[in-house]
C-alpha cells in the first residue's frame, strides 16, 4: 500500500508552510514572489513523494502519475486530492498559503456551528431577498 500522509511529508509540507506562509494574501492578484515559492514547493514535496514512490512501484513515471491524476480525480479521496493537487494546480497552492495563514492568525472559519452569510450593507441584502422571492414564485 502507498501512503501519501505519512508523517515525513506531512511534516515536510507543515515547515514550508511554516517558513512562506506571511508572503501570501487573499488578494485577487498573485505576486511576483509566488512563483519562486510554488517552484520551491514542487521541487521538495514533488520529489519526496516521486521518490517513495519510485521505491514502491517499478518504472513509476511522476508525469504519467500527475497526468492520471487529474483524469482520475474523481475517483480519490478529497483530502488525498487536495493534497496532491497543489503540486499541479497554483490555485491550489495558494490557497492553501491563504488557508494556513488565517489558521495560524486565528482567522480561520468555525464551521462547527454552520455557515451564517452576512450582508455588508442591508440594500443589497433587500434586493437579494426580493430577487430570490420572485425567483421561487
Amino acid at each position: 500500500a502507498i501512503f501519501f500522509t505519512e508523517d515525513e511529508f506531512q511534516h515536510l509540507q507543515q515547515s514550508f508552510m511554516e517558513k512562506y506562509y506571511l508572503e501570501f494574501d487573499d488578494s485577487e492578484e498573485n505576486k511576483l514572489s509566488y512563483t519562486p515559492i510554488f517552484n520551491e514547493y514542487i521541487e521538495i514535496l514533488e520529489k519526496h513523494l516521486e521518490h517513495q514512490l519510485v521505491e514502491q512501484i517499478p518504472g513509476f513515471n511522476m508525469d504519467v502519475f500527475t497526468h492520471s491524476l487529474k483524469q482520475h480525480k474523481d475517483e480519490i479521496s478529497g483530502d488525498i486530492l487536495d493534497m496532491l493537487l497543489t503540486f499541479t494546480d497554483f490555485m491550489a497552492f495558494k490557497e492553501m498559503f491563504i488557508d494556513y495563514r488565517a489558521e495560524k492568525e486565528g482567522r480561520g472559519l468555525d464551521l462547527s456551528t454552520g455557515l451564517v452569510v452576512k450582508s455588508l450593507n442591508s440594500a443589497s441584502a433587500s434586493t437579494l431577498t426580493s430577487s430570490m422571492a420572485s425567483q421561487s414564485n
